[in-house]
């Protein structure tokens, strides 16, 4: 049965060589079997659908679901000190050196019990629903042994849909203290690689493989190692690349045609070039740096290269502990100086690039009737009001999960 959201203005964030939003004032859709069957001017509905059930949204500003394709909700602890360090004016590799970090994370999240970490990654999601979000990626990285790695993906594809998508990707995040020896840490390598991908790959437990390629992380010849692996499995590759340092990993990343390259506030203008003629998604991560007090990525120069960028929210216990979407893309569009435009099809369309997934991110018939109506007929509004949360429903795969539609002031 079809349901009918009319009197809507619909922005569509459809491919369009002008770089616009696609809006359609006084538009409607039509859901039918959890998918968009209609995308249009209220006036032109098809009479098909005239007695269908029908949702006057009353003006209101009707886009695609969120997509948060950079995210690691599959944590247990708390890093609650390290803010306050961080404020203090400590370093990340200070507050490292002294035992925080990525490392802090790991202990807590490894006693944690199945069930616990299912009922905290659902905690997150639910607050990423509340903001608009219909779809995040989930990375592993927080247990850094193999086994555990895995049980993270486990957890995620457990709770798939429960709020809301989860889009796994089985994270290298670090070598692990017991590993840091120069021949065991060869042998996490070569395991992660040879023993752990093939594993995850076969049972589907992720769909991509993403790795730390930083400084105090893994290096390039070990990245390549990893992600050589997880192509041959036919798994999509991303990385963490030039977040404190260029180690050119956004010209491996391009050559083996990666779906994204992740942070890049070091890139070269040959890393830029690379990214360019690949076609990988340069994902956009300010909530990091504005917490890490860095300065930004060099937006104008990707933006003139033509490399098409994501935003995300980078949710994670230690330099972004945020679900919500909005307030990453006013970052963007304030200290990255992104557009609203670009903002916009940053966290749809060009986030479902960046994760792989051509059902979502647009509002054209044929993909998910995953939809968000909020209390504003403006696009500007989302990022500008920032403080405010202006959902006013969501529907996910045509259902409604979140909100209700009442009359507008």
């Amino acid at each position: 049965m079809a349901t009918v959201l009319t009197d809507a203005r619909v922005m569509t964030c459809a491919e369009d060589p002008r770089g616009s939003l696609g809006l359609i004032d006084r538009g409607a859709v039509v859901i039918e079997g959890g998918e968009l069957a209609w995308v249009g001017a209220s006036d032109d509905l098809p009479a098909a659908y005239r007695g269908a059930e029908t949702i006057a949204l009353g003006g209101r500003l009707l886009t695609p679901g969120l997509i948060d394709c950079h995210a690691h909700p599959l944590f247990a602890g708390d890093r609650a000190d390290e803010f306050a360090m961080r404020a203090r004016g400590a370093s990340y590799q200070e507050i490292a050196a002294a035992g925080g970090g990525i490392a802090a994370t790991t202990g807590p999240t490894r006693a944690a019990t199945v069930e616990d970490l299912a009922a905290l990654t659902q905690q997150r999601m639910r607050r990423a629903l509340a903001a608009g979000t219909t779809t995040m990626e989930a990375k592993s990285g927080y247990d850094l042994t193999l086994n555990g790695e895995r049980r993270l993906l486990v957890v995620a594809r457990a709770i798939d849909g429960d709020p809301i998508a989860l889009e796994p990707t089985l994270l290298a995040h670090l070598i692990p203290a017991e590993a840091r020896a120069t021949a065991d840490r060869e042998e996490y390598v070569r395991a992660f690689a040879e023993d752990l991908i093939p594993v995850i790959a076969a049972a589907r437990l992720a769909t991509s493989v993403d790795v730390y390629c930083d400084e105090g992380a893994y290096t390039l010849s070990e990245t390549r190692t990893l992600l050589t692996a997880a192509r041959e499995e036919g798994l999509g590759v991303r990385a963490h690349v030039g977040q404190f340092a260029d180690r050119g990993g956004a010209e491996l990343l391009a050559e083996l045609g990666a779906r994204s390259a992740d942070h890049l506030e070091q890139v070269s203008a040959a890393g830029i070039a690379a990214l360019a003629a690949a076609g990988t998604v340069a994902v956009m991560l300010p909530g990091a740096c504005v917490q890490l007090r860095m300065a930004p990525p060099p937006v104008a120069a990707l933006r003139a290269a033509g490399v098409a960028l994501a935003v995300a929210s980078d949710l994670n216990p230690g330099t972004s502990y945020g679900e919500t979407l909005p307030i990453a893309m006013w970052l963007a569009t304030t200290h990255y100086a992104m557009t609203v435009e670009e903002a916009w099809l940053g966290v749809t369309r060009i986030a479902a690039r960046a994760l792989g997934l051509a059902d979502r991110g647009v509002l054209a018939p044929g993909r998910r009737a995953d939809l968000v109506a909020w209390d504003t007929t403006t696009p500007a509004e989302i990022p500008y009001h920032f403080g405010a949360n202006l959902v006013a429903a969501i529907w996910r795969g045509g259902v409604r999960v979140h909100g209700a539609i009442a009359r507008r002031p």
